[in-house]
């Protein structure tokens, strides 16, 4: 099942290891295409590029990413592998349409996987979670994600909290293909949790640094 989602994963994450050092086109390459090869018009890597490009310009809707492809530049375009149309080979932008169709489709759970920055030889590591700005729609909630980041602020991955539960039954998930060997990582009240402290000092080796509220009434006095 996806990391991300109730869906079955496009991609079975790869090792760690196998994607050190790769740039962000090798690893998008590791994903599979998930459209239907039928109709293709647009390289699969070159449209999540684009839109990497334009959230990294400022885009914060697909009507604003689909504008900044629409303007942008031959030259942009070339490096990013968009497609190559007529004898003056002239570089095509993916509509908005394809943009919003192939991230839809895209396994967000190999995505964040290969995407991800390593924590080795981090520090820290925070633990947090947040609704996703604009993922609401109509009468359906908005997703609710919990990340993991350095303490320099690279994000090390991510995975969507399923409906009709909380972070704590994602806490142990998030971490667990990572070495946190040495590494305090940092979470806020709610991951004040007896299993989160055995699961992060006896299975990952690390040491923890977690807010105590109310929301532990003993351990709160005590201390």
């Amino acid at each position: 099942m996806c990391r991300q989602s109730a869906t079955v994963c496009l991609i079975k994450s790869p090792a760690l290891e196998s994607v050190a050092g790769l740039s962000l086109v090798e690893r998008l390459r590791m994903l599979p295409d998930p459209r239907r090869r039928r109709g293709v018009r647009h390289p699969f890597v070159a449209v999540l590029l684009v839109a990497a490009s334009a959230v990294i310009a400022g885009a914060r809707s697909y009507a604003a990413i689909g504008q900044w492809s629409a303007n942008a530049p031959q030259h942009a375009l070339a490096r990013l592998g968009a497609r190559v149309t007529g004898t003056l080979g002239v570089r095509v932008a993916p509509s908005p349409a394809t943009i919003r169709r192939v991230i839809a489709l895209v396994c967000p759970g190999g995505l964040a996987d290969l995407t991800g920055a390593s924590p080795g030889g981090a520090d820290s590591v925070a633990v947090d979670g947040k609704a996703a700005r604009g993922s609401r729609h109509g009468q359906t909630p908005a997703a609710h994600l919990l990340a993991a980041m350095t303490g320099d602020g690279r994000t090390i991955t991510q995975l969507r909290v399923p409906d009709k539960t909380n972070e704590i039954t994602c806490f142990a998930a998030l971490l667990k293909p990572y070495d946190l060997s040495g590494v305090t990582v940092t979470a806020d009240a709610l991951h004040t949790q007896r299993d989160h402290v055995c699961f992060l000092v006896e299975d990952k080796h690390a040491h923890f640094l977690l807010v105590v509220k109310a929301n532990q009434p003993g351990l709160h006095r005590r201390l």
